[in-house]
């Protein structure tokens, strides 16, 4: 299984046969090495509403023909927009030809600002578990510090996890070692940092806060084989 790194939180899988990609923020991403028109998916895999996660999903569904995975309200919002989409929960998971799918909990917020102004709600954030080819990668969105991670790692044990740590509205860099700890993952990877001035860090700084050093900074565009 290929997994890389987009800058932010925007992260592509390619796996049996498809590509799958994560809170795909691209057009307006200053750290992203993609262009929009240049992205294709199979899937597209949100963890909340917020704009900077949003992104460009409804261009990148309706020019590939992909499947968008969200909580129920934000798939329902898109569903309006003429997406194919699957709607899940907090705490479900589905099996889909291409992987099973688990959403976990997430402290955060989830809305979408439209071009007008309005603020959509779209139900709670949540955190993503993926399955596939016997390996597990944990992408937890945006969110807080919270004790059930040490549940995530235990019932699901994590080969890859993604951690925010631009601090400000998420985890900053202590909380997410030590959420690194909790979830004991086999390698753990800096995301939502230094696009824009609140959330600005030093990943490198991340990885001495890891007890056992088995972090990774990617640069936008760098891969890993899991």
């Amino acid at each position: 299984m290929k997994v890389s790194y987009h800058g932010h939180s925007v992260v592509q899988i390619q796996t049996q046969g498809k590509k799958i990609i994560i809170d795909p923020f691209i057009t307006g991403n200053s750290l992203t090495d993609l262009k929009a028109e240049d992205v294709t998916a199979d899937v597209i895999l949100l963890s909340h509403g917020h704009n900077d996660h949003v992104g460009d999903t409804v261009e990148l569904a309706k020019r590939n023909n992909a499947l968008v995975v969200a909580t129920d309200e934000l798939s329902t919002f898109l569903s309006w927009q003429g997406v194919k989409t699957h709607g899940m929960h907090i705490g479900g998971s589905y099996q889909f030809e291409f992987g099973r799918v688990k959403l976990t909990q997430a402290f955060h917020g989830s809305s979408y600002t439209t071009n007008d102004n309005q603020i959509i709600y779209c139900g709670m954030p949540a955190g993503i578990l993926f399955m596939s080819e016997g390996k597990t990668i944990y992408h937890a969105g945006d969110t807080a510090l919270f004790s059930d991670m040490k549940l995530i790692g235990e019932r699901h044990p994590i080969d890859l996890a993604f951690l925010p740590i631009g601090d400000n509205y998420t985890m900053g860099a202590e909380d997410a070692a030590y959420a690194a700890t909790l979830l004991k993952a086999k390698t753990v990877v800096p995301i939502h940092y230094n696009t824009f001035p609140p959330i600005k860090q030093d990943p490198y700084q991340f990885i001495e806060l890891l007890p056992n050093k088995n972090g990774r900074v990617l640069t936008p565009g760098e891969a890993l084989e899991i």
